[in-house]
């Protein structure tokens, strides 16, 4: 039971890793009746959330406080953390919003 359940969070976790996320920042488009309602959004990453000591059933974080890209945006490296060297989908993740 527990290696299957391995097995499939390791499946949930390479589907993630293909996934692919970029910071963006968007001006969403204003009506024609509205005066400047343009919300710029930024996605920045936080604190990692990876469980190490889930195969013994505990619950242990490595501390690394925020994510840096290993390598330019754009490759494959830019999803991965240097700090801690694990996939940007563990890192909490922060939607800041602003009005311009």
């Amino acid at each position: 039971m527990v290696r299957v359940l391995l097995r499939t969070c390791r499946n949930i976790h390479k589907k993630m890793a293909r996934k692919k996320m970029a910071f963006r920042t968007e001006a969403q488009p204003s009506d024609s009746t509205s005066s400047s309602n343009d919300i710029r959004i930024h996605v920045r990453y936080g604190e990692c959330q990876r469980n190490l000591a889930l195969e013994v059933g505990g619950y242990a974080l490595d501390g690394c406080r925020e994510f840096m890209a290993s390598t330019a945006e754009g490759t494959e490296g830019a999803l991965i953390c240097a700090a801690c060297s694990c996939h940007r989908s563990f890192h909490r993740r922060v939607v800041e919003s602003e009005a311009v």
